[in-house]
């Protein structure tokens, strides 16, 4: 069986990433040698995933006790009154710290299940098998884990590192183009906050990964993940270097929370357009040139990607995102902090561009220029 690993080594815990096309085989295996003394099993399953892959996970983890809870994962239901309903039926089960938690599904069925293990009895045994393309190369690294408020986007959370992630890249076979871009979006931020020769890897290939060639995808997946480690590995309680990750994310998260998280604009769709408002954003503060913006926004038209930011280019609705970004949890103060770009592969430091919201009314009027 060919796969890939990755090994995340946090200053207290580390863990495994394996990245492969079906390679769920392999998890009756890692569990017995990562978790020896689990007896009960505790997989929540999106209910988006292909009853298949239920059927499959019945036959390999047929030796342990296993409980199969339902997640109907959206925007909506990533929140603690979610969190409650799982965390009675562990307790209901009685699950104890030796046992495992199993996620599988995308990055909230992640989010949600991860900050639910860190809770249940100060932490039970957790493992992450990532169903999405966005979950495989941004939320299931990390140990970021959390739910949503009423005042924002994952402000409610823990840092909590799974004992194994699993990207099976078979789970992709199912899932639509619009799902592919969400994870897309983040590969792409990655590569222009990191490396350019990555980026230009990305200009001659992303139509390879769009089409799910194995190949592309796993290359693509694991610098992806290459990339988000070198900087958790720098800063896993997100302090200060690691912010630089949130790059075009202080636009998208406000766009995600204006939407109410509907399904009028997916989290990928809000992260390119937040990266292309943080780029220009970037050479209006003189920081990148506008080559650099060139070289985005070209990206986005190779692949026909330029309709997400289109709606965010008139003044008014710029401004209209402003309260929102106000509530973005990169603040600590009345002013709004952004990761900007100095050029491809390249950023400012985290809580070097904090901007008033008196100063970006004035920016909006800028950002909605045409030459861009």
């Amino acid at each position: 069986m060919n796969f890939q690993q990755i090994k995340f080594k946090g200053s207290k815990n580390s863990y495994s990433i394996l990245i492969g096309n079906k390679i769920l085989s392999l998890l009756p295996r890692k569990i017995k040698s990562l978790c020896p003394k689990t007896r009960k099993i505790a997989v929540v399953i999106d209910k988006k995933v292909p009853n298949h892959f239920k059927k499959s996970l019945k036959h390999y983890l047929k030796k342990f006790d296993v409980t199969f809870l339902n997640f109907e994962a959206n925007e909506k239901t990533k929140n603690l009154n979610t969190v409650n309903a799982f965390l009675e039926k562990l307790l209901f089960h009685k699950f104890n710290r030796s046992d495992l938690i199993i996620s599988v599904g995308g990055g909230i069925t992640g989010d949600v299940i991860g900050f639910v293990a860190s809770t249940f009895k100060r932490g039970i045994n957790f493992i992450n098998i990532p169903t999405t393309l966005l979950a495989q190369v941004d939320s299931a690294i990390g140990g970021k884990t959390g739910v949503n408020s009423n005042y924002g986007k994952n402000l409610i959370g823990s840092f909590y590192q799974p004992r194994l992630v699993i990207s099976d890249t078979s789970f992709l076979n199912s899932i639509p183009k619009r799902e592919m871009i969400c994870g897309y979006a983040e590969i792409l931020k990655h590569a222009i906050i990191k490396d350019k020769k990555f980026f230009i890897w990305l200009k001659k290939n992303s139509k390879k990964i769009f089409s799910k060639n194995l190949k592309n995808l796993n290359y693509a997946i694991k610098k992806s993940c290459l990339i988000k480690i070198f900087f958790v590995n720098r800063d896993v309680n997100e302090k200060n270097l690691r912010m630089i990750l949130n790059f075009g994310h202080t636009f998208a998260h406000a766009i995600e929370i204006k939407n109410k998280y509907s399904k009028k604009i997916s989290h990928g769709e809000a992260v390119l357009s937040g990266m292309i408002l943080e780029s220009r954003l970037s050479y209006l503060k003189r920081k990148c040139s506008i080559q650099t913006l060139k070289d985005i926004k070209n990206i986005y038209e190779q692949n026909n990607l330029t309709h997400v930011f289109k709606k965010y280019s008139s003044v008014k609705s710029i401004q209209s995102l402003i309260p929102f970004l106000k509530n973005d949890k990169k603040n600590d103060d009345e002013k709004i902090n952004f990761i900007l770009l100095n050029s491809i592969g390249k950023t400012s430091q985290p809580n070097k561009n904090k901007i008033s919201v008196f100063n970006l009314k004035k920016y909006s009027k800028l950002l909605i220029n045409s030459n861009f």
